[in-house]
């Protein structure tokens, strides 16, 4: 019997793995594996310690060695916000949060403005505790005038130069991407954007005397890997970046965090918690040194248990996920170190290019330009449901009502899909599922389409499957639906779809499910449902027709 101790593997090859994919592939081209994001970066089947060294030329030490450097000391920070209607408010929500394990006094949005008596009772609390100020409202900064403890850390986030002098531990300049973020900007963009901030920055100071007062903040999108890499990039960029002002040994960048809201919904709301989760351990994975984790109803109105979710979301990939154990967690995976490295490069072209065009300030036409195209892309790829948000876009209970409360204000990709919704609901129509054929043949079709009506909150009659023509000619001629979608095999439709729709009311709107050559629209079909279409705008003209055939 052979000793399995002696037993060898012949280690494969890349090329011996890429014949044995594209037989399991059975005909679908090698290519179909690979990914292209909105970034631009073409994401591999497969990465291998090979590919890595060619891609960093050989220089994968120096790339871990550079981000680790470029790291602080220490475990993130976490941050929770406090809202309130009053400073009372805030003052209870923040000595609660930090008994229950915040360890940044966070303010949030607030409802009362920030007279002397608010600003003296949040002085208190600043000057006992590390804070995190996100100024949406400059008059929150006259509480510097109050905080006794000149010594207090904390970071002011802000979009505007402040200056607090008095003040030395307190980081107060701040590349600011978190407008960018939200007006649809990728990582590439955001990247390079904070740099182009600095620069301009730096026009009026030395690199020296703006790195003790320096941190960057970035909102962390859903897309794990890239929100890993986009943390892990910024520090080997903010090295490249002080060699650009004859700075060899930069201190470490602090890193502020917090979880977008970008991809958060009004819609199965519960699904938010999913989606910051998976955003705060990226951050946390790519080295944040402080989180904030937005509750799952902010959008509405977040409650006290939803903030400490929120919380805790943070609390529990401290103290129980040991990542932070770990100095670098990602260092050394082939995916995120090649991925590392190309936002770095794409990130130093576009930075660039900003500056060829005079800087941040005065590159402001061209960076809004693409970051339009960037948002248009986002959108275009969730209307297309190539990007699923689960329960708003796919997966969608067309039963549930979409909540009229608006909490926070910002771009979101599910906005279309809540309007569209609340559409339907001040405009009602009625829709039904014609299917022809078997049960077998026709339910994928049908559940498709029921998903597609779904996410505009319509709940279709959907009819028993018939093999009959004069039974589906007699039920679309009798029909009180005002909106209709036949479901058949591609062969069966050939056959059928010429005959319903000469049989329909003038008033009842018929789609058919499928993709199609032969256009049947000349003779009374109102268009296609099909896997890759715009569904916000298939039903948005769905309801404009129905209301224009309703008058």
């Amino acid at each position: 019997m052979t000793n399995m101790r002696e037993v060898n593997f012949e280690k494969p090859s890349f090329e011996d793995w890429k014949e044995a994919a594209i037989v399991a592939l059975k005909g679908k081209p090698f290519e179909s594996l690979f990914t292209k994001t909105i970034e631009g970066i073409t994401l591999q089947p497969l990465y291998t310690s090979e590919s890595l060294l060619d891609e960093v030329d050989g220089k994968l030490e120096q790339q871990i060695s550079t981000i680790r450097s470029m790291k602080a000391d220490g475990a993130f920070g976490v941050a929770q916000e406090a809202f309130g209607d009053t400073i009372e408010d805030v003052v209870a929500q923040s000595k609660d949060a930090i008994l229950r394990g915040n360890e940044f006094v966070t303010i949030g949005k607030v409802n009362f403005a920030w007279d002397k008596d608010a600003l003296q009772q949040l002085a208190t609390l600043l000057s006992d505790h590390p804070f995190r100020i996100n100024v949406a409202d400059r008059a929150v900064l006259g509480v510097f005038d109050y905080v006794e403890n000149k010594d207090q850390f904390g970071y002011i986030q802000s979009s505007d130069m402040i200056s607090l002098p008095e003040f030395p531990n307190v980081r107060t300049v701040n590349a600011y991407t978190l407008d960018a973020h939200y007006s649809g900007a990728t990582s590439t963009q955001e990247l390079a954007i904070a740099l182009a901030q600095t620069a301009d920055l730096l026009k009026n100071s030395s690199f020296e005397e703006l790195e003790h007062k320096f941190f960057a903040s970035f909102a962390i999108d859903t897309h794990f890997f890239m929100a890993v890499a986009k943390i892990r990039a910024f520090r080997l960029l903010w090295k490249a970046f002080a060699s650009a002002y004859g700075v060899t040994s930069p201190l470490p960048v602090k890193i502020v965090a917090e979880t977008s809201l970008r991809s958060y919904s009004k819609l199965d709301v519960y699904v938010n918690l999913l989606r910051a989760g998976n955003e705060a351990f990226s951050a946390v994975i790519g080295g944040a040194d402080v989180l904030t984790v937005h509750p799952h109803n902010i959008i509405t109105a977040p409650t006290n248990q939803s903030v400490r979710i929120a919380r805790n979301t943070a609390l529990v990939i401290k103290e129980e996920s040991h990542v932070t154990k770990v100095m670098d967690p990602a260092g050394g995976s082939y995916f995120i170190e090649t991925l590392t490295h190309e936002l770095v490069e794409n990130a130093w072209a576009y930075f660039l290019e900003i500056e060829e065009a005079g800087g941040y300030l005065a590159a402001q036409a061209k960076i809004e330009k693409d970051l339009d195209a960037s948002w248009a892309e986002r959108l275009s790829n969730v209307q297309t449901r190539k990007t699923v948000l689960v329960g708003t876009n796919n997966y969608a209970d067309a039963t549930e009502q979409v909540p009229t409360e608006s909490f926070v204000d910002v771009n979101r990709l599910a906005t279309s899909f809540e309007n569209l919704r609340t559409a339907f609901k001040e405009q009602p129509m009625t829709t039904a599922i014609l299917t022809f054929g078997t049960l077998k043949s026709t339910k994928p079709r049908t559940d498709f389409v029921n998903g597609v009506l779904a996410t505009a909150g319509l709940v279709p009659e959907i009819t028993e499957p018939t093999a009959d023509i004069e039974v589906a000619k007699d039920y679309l001629k009798n029909t009180t639906a005002d909106y209709v979608v036949i479901v058949a095999t591609d062969e069966d439709a050939m056959m059928i779809v010429e005959q319903l729709i000469a049989v329909k009311s003038p008033q009842t709107i018929v789609d058919v499910a499928g993709k199609f050559n032969t256009d049947w629209t000349a003779k009374g079909l109102n268009g296609y449902v099909y896997a890759g279409i715009n569904v916000f705008e298939k039903l948005s003209a769905v309801h404009a027709s129905t209301k224009e055939v309703l008058k």
